[in-house]
């Protein structure tokens, strides 16, 4: 019997044993059985302090809801599904015994005596999908995680209501397989196939190659990762979004295999993979391999991911309706039950492909609606498919409080309400963040959505959240120092320009008037410093209040990490008008306070492991156990990412400099101090002319072959 049989009468058994837990009960595991997936996600997030005094019971209904109540001296939390327990427990962590499971505190314990709700609390959710993911985060945020860094995300997607997470986890496998029945060699797979950090861009047909070859050994650690990851999910009732077949093959498929294929175009400098034309006579051969090779693997999905074009790819001479049926067609062979999950980002998804496509076959994530909503522009919206409401937050991992709150909160009550442009096809709300692991306050916002009927204010929608992340109702500094930020960062104004956060110049290559750290960011100030650095002050003067509070620890300093940032940002602007005035002097004294600042920084920030450079690339070359060479490979990709990006046309001609720019300790004193350091000493004090590409790709190098 070959292993990867094996494997998979293992994995059919583990679903299966993992559905089986799903259904039971607390009183069922009281009796002496095997525990159910909700106690035991239960136990986990509280570190074993619930198994006795929070009960689970499963009711059946015709839509998703929880309902808190107290059973004698235990916490009763019923719901319809594993999921739906799930965030009635999360909400009877928050808003009952004032605990907040957080990206940096994913675990705590209940308190000696359980608080109990002083009557039945009950939400039903208005909608029943709950998105979660974009390709990019699994690059951005993800591409190191191990075992347990997943399966407390996990976690945390049950407690939030997650029901349909984005997975590409070990889909690079499925790949290989594939190549290798289609006659590739394992060199010519390794130059399709990227590296660890590069997958979200290979698979939304960007780029093919670039960051690899991938080691043997991480083909089989992935796979047997997703198996895991997939049990999980389906313990909980979490429906895995699978990446399905989107035309995309290698580009020189019409040389290697006779095939019919349109040339995408260039993505910021990589060639594209090429796109599998409709009117191929093996279209339907190419696809079928792809979803046996899948399925084979990782079973069937209910949902299936396909972004063909993405971001501006070409389409000249391809037949779209046609390729929205043979994408549709294969995808329906494989599971006809399945549904096209599709992200609205830029040209896509285009009208011609999807018009001729049957209503319910697809669901369409409305990736940005929290700035610019993409169902309102037309009369129609989407037509008739169904659609999320997204929101999008993150650009490339930056770091920088950001949100729109009132916009989140309004846009999403607006569009329930209208019948005209497709509100009735509303069928979800979702997160598609490039990066996560920062504002985990617009998470909480997003995620809670869904279960609160009728519209409601930020303002008091804060207080809330206050008292459950920090354990207890806020102090007036505290309450002062988030009405600060709810009234600037918070709510960013819808006409901002750029992507997500006000980037912090001390990332960004010198310049004496950079406008931004990112090519497609802004880092001009639509507040005033003042107002970050009142919050900043004010959480300080509260930090005796919360001696014990990871939680507040963690806000405090990423709010005064704002406030220096903010004050950066405004001392460059005021080094740019002396130089411009000639005033020689004061550009060397604002020059070396701007220095000073960012080593300011890099010290605030260097007890934190969430934000330490280091913790990312050490994740990164903890994956490769023993083998130094794919320690400095992982290693590298993760050091590239953050900084250069691609390779020189990429960085300097592709606009890609920066893009996943990095406010982190060690980064700071590294890389972003020596280049203004280095600027500076130029202008000033007549050193050489730096060479900034050099600077990054040594500093990448060094973080490479570094020792953990």
């Amino acid at each position: 019997m070959s292993t990867r049989i094996l494997i998979n009468i293992c994995c059919c058994f583990v679903l299966t044993l993992s559905a089986t837990f799903a259904s039971c009960t607390s009183a069922t595991a009281n009796n002496g059985a095997l525990p159910s997936a909700i106690d035991s996600l239960a136990a986990r997030v509280t570190e074993g302090t619930s198994a006795g005094r929070i009960i689970f019971r499963e009711e059946p209904a015709d839509s998703d809801f929880f309902e808190i109540s107290a059973d004698g001296d235990r916490v009763l939390i019923q719901g319809n599904n594993p999921v739906s327990m799930a965030t009635g427990l999360n909400w009877y962590l928050k808003y009952v015994a004032g605990i907040h499971i957080s990206w940096n505190n994913l675990t705590q314990p209940l308190p000696a005596t359980l608080p109990l709700p002083a009557e039945p609390i009950r939400h039903n959710a208005s909608v029943p999908k709950r998105y979660y993911l974009n390709y990019c985060t699994f690059s951005y945020s993800m591409p190191f995680w191990d075992e347990d860094r997943w399966m407390k995300e996990i976690d945390w997607m049950a407690l939030h209501g997650i029901n349909m997470p984005l997975s590409i986890t070990g889909i690079e496998t499925v790949w290989r397989n594939l190549l290798r029945r289609w006659g590739y060699s394992d060199d010519e797979i390794g130059r399709f196939i990227c590296g660890p950090a590069y997958f979200a861009w290979w698979q939304m047909n960007n780029l093919e190659g670039w960051g690899g070859p991938l080691p043997e050994e991480w083909y089989d650690a992935q796979s047997e990762l997703q198996l895991k990851l997939i049990a999980r999910m389906h313990s909980l009732g979490i429906e895995p979004v699978f990446p399905g077949f989107a035309g995309m093959v290698p580009s020189n498929s019409a040389e290697k295999q006779g095939l019919h294929v349109a040339d995408p175009g260039r993505w910021c400098g990589f060639q594209r993979p090429a796109f599998l034309s409709p009117d191929d006579p093996r279209w339907d051969e190419i696809a079928d391999d792809y979803y046996d090779e899948l399925t084979k693997l990782y079973g069937t999905a209910h949902y299936y991911s396909m972004d063909p074009f993405h971001e501006g790819g070409n389409t000249a001479g391809v037949d779209l309706p046609a390729a929205g049926l043979k994408i549709m067609s294969a995808m329906k062979r494989t599971n006809p039950e399945a549904e096209w999950v599709i992200q609205s980002w830029g040209g896509n998804p285009r009208r011609q492909m999807i018009d001729t496509l049957s209503a319910g076959d697809m669901t369409i994530l409305d990736l940005y609606s929290d700035k610019t909503p993409k169902w309102n522009r037309t009369a129609d919206g989407y037509g008739k498919h169904d659609w999320i409401y997204c929101n999008l937050l993150n650009f490339g991992g930056n770091v920088g409080l950001h949100g729109r709150m009132d916009q989140l909160i309004n846009g999403f009550y607006d569009a329930r309400a209208d019948s005209v442009r497709g509100g009735q096809h509303l069928t979800g709300v979702g997160a598609t963040p490039e990066g996560i692991e920062n504002n985990p306050v617009m998470y909480e916002l997003t995620f809670e959505l869904p279960w609160r009927d009728s519209r409601f204010t930020s303002r008091e929608w804060l207080e809330q959240y206050l008292t459950a992340r920090y354990g207890k109702a806020p102090t007036p500094e505290v309450t002062g120092a988030w009405t600060a930020l709810l009234n600037t960062v918070y709510n960013a104004p819808l006409e901002y320009p750029g992507q997500g956060t006000v980037e912090s110049l001390f990332c960004a290559r010198p310049d004496w008037n950079p406008r931004s750290a990112s090519t497609w960011g802004h880092s001009d100030l639509f507040y005033s410093p003042d107002s970050t650095a009142r919050a900043a002050m004010l959480m300080q003067k509260a930090a005796d209040d919360y001696p014990t509070s990871a939680n507040f620890a963690y806000d405090l300093a990423d709010i005064t990490r704002q406030a220096n940032a903010d004050r950066g940002n405004l001392l460059l602007r005021q080094i740019a008008a002396a130089h411009e005035s000639g005033d020689t002097v004061t550009v060397a004294s604002l020059s070396d306070e701007f220095l000073q600042l960012i080593l300011t920084q890099d010290s605030l920030l260097a007890p934190h492991p969430d934000m330490n450079v280091a913790t990312w690339l050490d994740a990164a070359g903890r994956l490769a156990g023993d083998d130094d060479a794919a320690r400095e490979l992982y290693r590298r990709n993760a050091a590239q990412l953050v900084t250069v990006w691609g390779d020189s046309v990429a960085c300097n001609r592709g606009g890609l400099i920066d893009y996943s720019h990095r406010e982190w300790a060690g980064l700071l004193r590294e890389l972003y101090y020596s280049r203004w350091k280095a600027f500076f000493d130029h202008q000033l004090r007549s050193a050489p002319e730096p060479d900034y590409y050099r600077m990054e790709t040594e500093w990448v190098n060094n973080a490479a072959t570094r020792r953990d």
